[in-house]
Order: structure tokens, then C-alpha cells, then sequence
């Protein structure tokens, strides 16, 4: 099936719109840059696509892909490898078919997060990324992999505040902290804040909807603004945020990550 670009339109707007997989979506286009989509565009639609352009989305504001399934939880390769200097636009990194299993992902990361949070903790941590990405649509593993990128998912991770105060473990725009009386409730808020956004700044997945693409959210996230032609532009945040990411969600492993 294909469909034809409208006004407005992102591959992340389209996969809400016509409720399927932005990941099966970017699969079935592998030629098309998703940042640089024209109006009269045909793309193709992966197996179950609707392309009805009037169906509109009324799940209360929350994104769904099929009826609320984990998005990313399935699928993927076995991980592994060395470090890969990716470096450009975000069609120059991998597509979200190539990353690891979300599987592989968990059983990779958790092992790093349990040098600074309990057993119990990491496992709050393991139900919270699941149940946001339920309710947001962001791909689970790259709301595990942010987590990692952010705090090392170390739930007691000191707050910064650069002219903006970023807390808990996705660093979030002014959210919550953990609290030790709440362990899991403010666990999921804290995965939540920085997965849906807080009433002070962006999350995920707003910057994926603005974006259209995971990488150049990752930018956003990081610095506020993004440089399309080179994500490896710290834009005055941190140079190589997108490119750790991007290796992080192939499973791949190196010194000090």
C-alpha cells in the first residue's frame, strides 16, 4: 500500500495517523529521508497500513501503535560489536530495523544500571520504561537507551541545573526526583517526565512528532535545537550524544560506556 505526503505530514504523524510501527513505517523507506518529506510524495506503508487520510486519531492525545502494544518490543538483532563513529545527517545512522532486541538491550543495560540501584529498584525501572512506552508510542528501547545516556539509570542521580533544572534519570525538563518513600511511583514519573515531557519542556515524544525521526529527537533532547546536516553538532550540549545513542541501541559495547 502507499500513501501521499499532505501538508504537515512526518513519518512519526503518519504512524499515529494511520496506526502502525514508526519503525515498520522508516522500514518500508529505506531510500526517503524522513526530515525532508515533500507534499505529493508517495511512500509506501508497511502490511496493515490505513491510508485513509481524513482517519484521525482520538486516543486522548496518547499515541498508540495497534492497540497499545510495547512499540519496539519485538524484533531486533542480537547486538554486539565495537564502537562506530557515526557522524552526519540522521539518514547516516542506523535504521530503527537494524538496533538490538530490546531483549539483548535490557539484559546489556541493566547490568549497568545495578552498580548504583538496587535489584528492586532496577526492576521499577524495568515495568516503568514499559508501561510509558505503552502510553506514549516512543519505542522502548530508546527510552531505555536515553535512560542509560542520561543517568547510567542511577535513580538517585544528583539534579543539574545549567540555566534549566534536569532531574531524575532521564534528566528531564524541571521533573521529578526519585523519592525514596515512593520508590516506584516516582520511578515511573521520573521515566514518564522524560518519555511525555513536563508542563516546562519537551519529552520524547513531542521531539519525535517534531522531528520525525528518533536521531534528531535524541538532539533536541540533549541541547534544544538541532543542526539536520550534522547531529554530532553539540549545539552547546554535548558532541557526541547522538552518535553513543545510536551505538547503544545496536547493543554495541566500549570502554567506559
Amino acid at each position: 500500500m502507499s500513501y501521499t505526503i499532505q501538508p504537515g505530514d512526518t513519518f512519526w504523524a503518519i504512524s499515529q495517523k494511520l496506526h502502525i510501527s514508526l519503525n515498520d513505517l522508516q522500514a518500508a523507506n529505506p531510500g526517503v529521508n524522513p526530515t525532508a518529506l515533500q507534499v505529493g510524495q508517495v511512500i509506501n506503508l508497511p502490511g496493515g497500513g490505513n491510508n485513509n487520510n481524513n482517519n484521525n486519531n482520538n486516543n486522548g492525545g496518547h499515541p498508540v501503535n495497534g492497540n497499545g502494544s510495547l512499540v519496539g518490543g519485538s524484533g531486533g538483532s542480537n547486538g554486539g560489536g565495537g564502537y562506530v563513529a557515526y557522524s552526519g545527517p540522521a539518514s547516516n545512522f542506523p535504521n530503527p530495523n537494524e538496533w538490538a532486541s530490546y531483549a539483548a538491550l535490557w539484559t546489556q543495560n541493566s547490568r549497568l544500571m545495578r552498580f548504583n540501584s538496587s535489584e528492586q529498584e532496577v526492576d521499577f525501572i524495568h515495568q516503568a520504561i514499559e508501561t510509558v512506552s505503552k502510553s506514549s508510542g516512543v519505542d522502548v528501547r530508546a527510552i531505555l537507551c536515553i535512560i542509560v545516556q542520561e543517568s547510567g539509570g542511577n535513580v538517585r542521580i544528583p539534579t543539574t541545573n545549567n540555566g534549566v533544572r534536569n532531574p531524575g534519570l532521564m534528566q528531564s525538563h524541571n521533573g521529578v526526583e526519585f523519592n525514596p518513600a515512593d520508590p516506584r511511583g516516582s520511578i515511573e514519573q521520573m521515566v514518564r517526565d522524560g518519555t511525555e515531557g513536563t508542563r516546562d519542556g519537551d519529552g520524547l515524544k513531542q521531539l519525535v512528532a517534531r522531528y520525525g525521526n528518533y536521531y534528531e529527537a535524541f538532539r533536541g533532547y540533549n541541547s534544544g535545537s538541532v543542526n539536520r546536516g550534522n547531529l554530532n553538532d553539540p549545539v552547546g550540549a554535548t558532541g557526541d550524544y547522538v552518535q553513543k545513542a545510536a551505538n547503544r541501541l545496536m547493543g554495541h559495547e566500549w570502554p567506559g560506556m
